[in-house]
């Protein structure tokens, strides 16, 4: 199957079945979408979520975070990933929007990364999300699912998948494509122990390709070799056995 099916293949699939696939984050506005996403890096959505209700309570505004300071922010979030570093990005990240962008999260990606915490992948999904612009990020799902099913190739680098995606996807797939990779690699194409058997895409997928069709064809390969193996060798041990049996009637006589 080549690159280019794969991609329609993928593309009809999931807008017909998941149409409006969206973040799991839980947000209210852009403000709070862009702490959620900053707090997400190498954690969970699910302990993401159950931390910023506390947090967007006690700061529900830019300026109210960028009036607090890293250690009062680290005890509503201490129980993420990494929560002295992420603490010290919300707060640096909450001055530069109130002292540089107005208290407005930017639409810009250029824009976004100026601020502390803010990489190219949360640019991204602040950019797609928000203001519907079309990029996609790349994390750690969207990257292993692109590579496994084939919709990229050699592509070793997160800035790879995400210009290969870009160059290959339709421009309005783009954001939603994200959530699609996102969904598939967090509920199916699990990292270690991916649900192939239960995959609705396996059909297309070069992974799965690659391992379960070479995998049945050499099992049943093996299988056949030891059918054989053990035939002859059950044939020899007959053999061995009228031998044995000749000679000792031979001895009797």
């Amino acid at each position: 199957m080549t690159k280019k099916d794969r991609y329609k293949n993928f593309v009809e699939y999931f807008s017909k079945n998941q149409p409006d696939a969206e973040t799991e984050l839980h947000y209210s506005n852009p403000f709070q979408l862009l702490v959620a996403v900053i707090l997400s890096a190498q954690c969970t959505d699910k302990r993401i979520n159950q931390v910023t209700p506390a947090l967007f309570e006690r700061f529900p505004t830019p300026q109210a975070l960028a009036a607090s300071n890293a250690d009062e922010v680290f005890n509503y979030i201490r129980s993420v990933s990494y929560p002295n570093n992420k603490a010290k990005h919300l707060v640096g990240m909450a001055k530069m929007l109130v002292e540089v962008f107005n208290g407005e999260v930017p639409a810009g990606i250029d824009d976004l990364q100026k601020m502390p915490g803010v990489g190219r992948k949360t640019a991204n999904v602040i950019a797609s999300v928000v203001f519907d612009a079309p990029a996609i990020a790349v994390d750690t799902h969207v990257f292993r699912v692109s590579n496994r099913i084939g919709l990229t190739t050699k592509a070793t680098t997160p800035l790879a998948v995400e210009k290969q995606l870009t160059e290959f996807l339709p421009q309005e797939t783009l954001g939603t494509a994200h959530h699609w990779l996102i969904l598939h690699g967090r509920y199916i194409c699990l990292a270690r122990s991916p649900k192939c058997e239960q995959c609705p895409i396996s059909w297309f997928c070069k992974y799965y390709e690659q391992t379960h069709t070479e995998t049945a064809l050499l099992k049943a390969e093996a299988l056949k070799l030891k059918k054989v193996k053990d035939q002859k060798r059950k044939a020899t041990l007959n053999k061995i056995s009228k031998e044995l049996a000749k000679r000792s009637v031979d001895k009797d006589i």
